[in-house]
């Protein structure tokens, strides 16, 4: 299993974020969609952003997703895994 032991609650958002987009990032990552050191920079991204109460509030209310918010950095990288 991927997931980030020195960043859970980034790991959560960025999981979160992909997953209402309908993206598996773990499968992204075995089946070479995206390289771990890429998610590890899309948990970083998230755990240096600002934007945490308002994600955390948006992921709790949101079934599903075609596009992310606006304040979500990840954005544009999450997006471009939709399959």
């Amino acid at each position: 299993m991927i997931g980030y032991v020195e960043a859970p609650m980034a790991w959560g958002h960025t999981h979160g974020m992909a997953r209402l987009l309908g993206v598996d990032l773990a499968g992204a990552v075995v089946d070479g969609w995206l390289q771990r050191g890429e998610l590890a920079a899309l948990v970083a991204t998230c755990q240096s952003c600002g934007a945490t109460p308002y994600c955390s509030d948006w992921l709790a209310q949101t079934g599903a997703a075609e596009v992310v918010p606006g304040f979500c950095p990840n954005g544009p990288a999450l997006t471009a895994l939709v399959p």
